[in-house]
Parts: C-alpha cells; sequence; structure tokens
C-alpha cells in the first residue's frame, strides 16, 4: 500500500510543477492574432467521427458558398484536416494525433465537427487536448428564444477545472481513486475579463458568476473571488454570484430566467448548464460553440457524434443546423458580419421550413444545406 501511496504523491508532485509552469505562462502572455485584418486567412474543417464529417462537409459547402470571392481572390482558404477519427486517435494512443494537430496549428480557425471519446481508459477527449494544445481559453455559447424572454451568453473556462488533468488521475486498485480540480488566477482572470468585456461591449448590465464556491472553496473560491476583482474594473455592471445548483433551477424558472443576461462559469459546471440552456431553445442540435484564444478559434456543433444514427444507415439525414450556427460563429470571429447574419437568416427561415427527422422520410443533410444556400441567394 505504501508503494502505490509515494508513486501517487510523486505524480501528484509532477501536475503541481506542470500547472504552475502553465499558470507562469499564461501571466507570461501570448501573441493576440487580429482575425480582421490578415493578408490570408485559413479555416481548418475536421470532420471527426460519426455524423461529423457529414455535417463538416455540408458546413463546408456553405462556407466556401458564402466566402466565394475571397477564395478566388486568394484571401480566404478552406483546408480540409483527416485524422480526428475514433480509429486513428486509438491507434496512435493520442487524443490527436501528432501530424493532425500539426495540420490545426497551421490554420487560424477550425471548424470541428463531433468527435467520440470512450468510457473509461487512458485517451484523453480531443476537444480537451485541442482546447489546452492551442489554448483556446473561452467557451462562448450563445443561447436565444425572443418569444421567452431569453438573450444568454455563456462564459466558460475552456481550459482549467476537472478537465484538465481529467485523464491523470491516481488509483489504488481495490480501495479508492482520486481525479484532480485545478483553478488559475490567470486562468480564471482571462475568462473573467472576457465575460465582462462582452458585457460592457454589448450593454448588458449583469454577469453571473456561477460556483459551487461554498462547498469547492479553494478552486470554486478562488474563481469566485478573481471574478469580483475583475468585475471592479466595470462598474455600470452587476455582478452576482450563484450557486450551480440553484441557477439550474433557475434556467427552468420562467419568472426569473429572463433577468439573466451573461453567465461566467468554471469548466464542468459550464459543461452542464450550456446543455440545459441548448434544450431550452430547442435542443442541442440547434447550438453552435465557439471556443476562442488569444492566436487560434474553434467553432464546433455541441452535440455528440451520434454513432447509432451511423450503424442504423441514417447518417446522412443528420440535422447540420448546430454547426451551421458554430460557422456563423466563425464568420463573426473573423469579422465576416454580412456573411454571418445572412447565415443566420436563412438558418431560421430553414429550421422551421424543412423536416428534419433525422431518418428516412425527413430531409438531409446535404438538402439542409441546399436550402440555405438558396435562401442565402434569395436575400
Amino acid at each position: 500500500m505504501n508503494a502505490y501511496i509515494d508513486k501517487a504523491v510523486e505524480s501528484f508532485r509532477e501536475l503541481i510543477t506542470e500547472q504552475l509552469e502553465r499558470q507562469n505562462r499564461m501571466e507570461a502572455g501570448a501573441e493576440v492574432k487580429d482575425f480582421a485584418h490578415m493578408d490570408k486567412l485559413v479555416i481548418g474543417a475536421c470532420g471527426g467521427d460519426g455524423i461529423g464529417p457529414i455535417i463538416t462537409k455540408e458546413a463546408e459547402r456553405v462556407l466556401a458558398f458564402l466566402l466565394k470571392d475571397e477564395i478566388e481572390a486568394g484571401r480566404v482558404e478552406i483546408r480540409s484536416i483527416d485524422g480526428l477519427t475514433i480509429e486513428k486517435r486509438t491507434e496512435v494512443g493520442k487524443a490527436i494525433p501528432d501530424d493532425t494537430l500539426e495540420a490545426l496549428k497551421a490554420c487560424d480557425v477550425i471548424l470541428k465537427g463531433p468527435t467520440t471519446t470512450p468510457h473509461g481508459g487512458s485517451l484523453e477527449s480531443a476537444n480537451v487536448a485541442m482546447r489546452r494544445e492551442l489554448d483556446l481559453y473561452a467557451n462562448v455559447r450563445p443561447v436565444s428564444v425572443p418569444e421567452l424572454g431569453i438573450d444568454w451568453v455563456f462564459y466558460r473556462e475552456n481550459s482549467e477545472g476537472e478537465y484538465v488533468l481529467g485523464s491523470r488521475g491516481v488509483e489504488i486498485p481495490g480501495k479508492l481513486a482520486m481525479d484532480f480540480k485545478v483553478t488559475t488566477d490567470a486562468g480564471t482572470r482571462r475568462i473573467a475579463r472576457a465575460a465582462f468585456e462582452y458585457a460592457k461591449n454589448n450593454g448588458k448590465t449583469n454577469v453571473a458568476i456561477v460556483t459551487k464556491a461554498n462547498i469547492m472553496k479553494k478552486t470554486d473560491g478562488k474563481f469566485s473571488a478573481i471574478c469580483h476583482e475583475i468585475a471592479a474594473d466595470y462598474p455600470g455592471i452587476e455582478a452576482e454570484d450563484w450557486y450551480i445548483d440553484i441557477m439550474t433551477a433557475n434556467l427552468v424558472n420562467e419568472a426569473r430566467r429572463s433577468q439573466f443576461q451573461v453567465f461566467v462559469l468554471p469548466n464542468l459546471y459550464g459543461d452542464i448548464i450550456t446543455d440545459e440552456a441548448a434544450q431550452i431553445q430547442g435542443g442541442v442540435g440547434t447550438a453552435g460553440s465557439a471556443n476562442v484564444g488569444d492566436r487560434y478559434a474553434m467553432f464546433e456543433a455541441i452535440h455528440g457524434s451520434a454513432p447509432r444514427m451511423i450503424e442504423m444507415g441514417r447518417g446522412d439525414y443528420a440535422n447540420p443546423a448546430s454547426i451551421l450556427k458554430a460557422a456563423a460563429m466563425l464568420l463573426r470571429h473573423i469579422a465576416r458580419v454580412e456573411e454571418a447574419e445572412k447565415l443566420e437568416k436563412a438558418l431560421a427561415i430553414c429550421n422551421d421550413k424543412l423536416n428534419m427527422t433525422g431518418r428516412p422520410g425527413g430531409a438531409t443533410c446535404a438538402e439542409f444545406a441546399d436550402a440555405v444556400m438558396a435562401t442565402v441567394a434569395s436575400l
């Protein structure tokens, strides 16, 4: 038993040293890329697993349609990137194969399909690895249901919490297992700053800081305290503390939910509550997600890879609405606002017009993309 304890202590020492080095790198800062003023911008389209390649292919077609003139002029390039399949990742034993990571780093922004993460084992989530390797620290998810008075934007910390060391816990066989949660000062400051900057720039007056600081006193306590430090720089914006459990209830509380505007929260809570919010909007298939850093940005559908649809031969009937919403967020990020607005308007029209059932009898993924492009052309 002592041998297991000694091994765990040494492993923990390595983790603390590694995380302190990461904190120091964040404090030193990084180059901030100006996506709006680049001579040439490279968009990577990475399909992933299951229905991912199918929906990503259609989103790639729509982006190429919207950016046709810039692509022909050489100002924009769209690159298809393979290698993020579960088969390849399992074969090499890495969340992202080395050659695939190199290809991703050669891009400026990435449109990514869903990827599969096996239950158990040591293979890390490709999403978690990509967020870490590209330092995509802000996960931004908007949710809007105007008829219910809902206009929310979630700023989820994307590189820390339970996820940064999620595959590197310790175990004493037959006795116990421990995983780790990490909250750094620098990591919290930058996600808090991003949330309050968004609120200031978009006329918002309230930011909800969502934690479980009454229980997770060191990590969530630090997150809340630093968010309030940042809030002091924004005197016109109210910062409110909420616990994650009551906030999940308040999102379905019709008397309360329309009062919320911007949320900032640690990684795990953000992962869970944004799916709840998307379900209120119409399901996880209706929501897109942005993963933003200083040098790179990645945009994705928030649903899974739906392997059962592939097994049943229904992959061509997958709904691409979520990844097309992500594509619209990508366009806004690279300052192609007019194209983004056209895509968003077309999506709203096509979501009402097409019958996407996910099975024969409904519209196919390609038919949905065709309808979106035809609608854009008519606007």
